[in-house]
């Protein structure tokens, strides 16, 4: 393929590599939403626990996921306006999901009752932290410690003892 046809779709660099990093975007946003979708309102320990190994195996192993993770956190100066829109874009969808999620969860007496915000919220920072092991550590096992040390304090926080 020659540069002029490629071009021939897109206005510039600039376009070509913000199309492809919302096509990444749009990919990590189906595979949550197709998560959120498969999973009901009576187990939110183990729904969510795999949630949380879900974004693990995501940003890991799909190559258009692992651009998006990085672009993300070290975008390129010029365009770093239209990838933080992005960004804020894909968190505020990913919490209204989350949100429904731990509404549904304390309307079914599974967690402890609470705004379906504070949950939401604590748990977005429970993956904010691993998105951060994944760009600047990507050491297995301290992963696995973060994680196993978050969830267990998340859960013991929500779950109704």
């Amino acid at each position: 393929m020659k540069k002029q046809s490629i071009y021939a779709h897109f206005k510039g660099k600039d376009d070509l590599f913000l199309q492809v990093l919302r096509d990444a975007k749009e990919t990590e946003l189906s595979s949550k939403l197709q998560y959120f979708s498969s999973i009901g309102s009576q187990n939110p320990e183990k729904d969510l626990y795999g949630f949380l190994h879900l974004v693990i195996a995501l940003f890991k192993e799909n190559e258009q996921l692992k651009f998006w993770l990085r672009m993300s956190f070290f975008p390129p100066a010029h365009l770093v306006g239209a990838i933080e829109k992005e960004v804020v874009d894909i968190e505020n969808k990913v919490q209204a999901i989350l949100e429904i999620k731990f509404h549904e969860w304390i309307k079914a007496d599974a967690i402890a009752p609470d705004s379906p915000k504070i949950p939401t919220l604590a748990f977005m920072g429970i993956i904010d932290s691993i998105m951060l092991e994944l760009v600047y550590v990507n050491d297995e096992k301290r992963l696995k410690d973060k994680l196993e040390a978050s969830w267990k304090v998340f859960w013991r926080g929500i779950s109704l003892r």
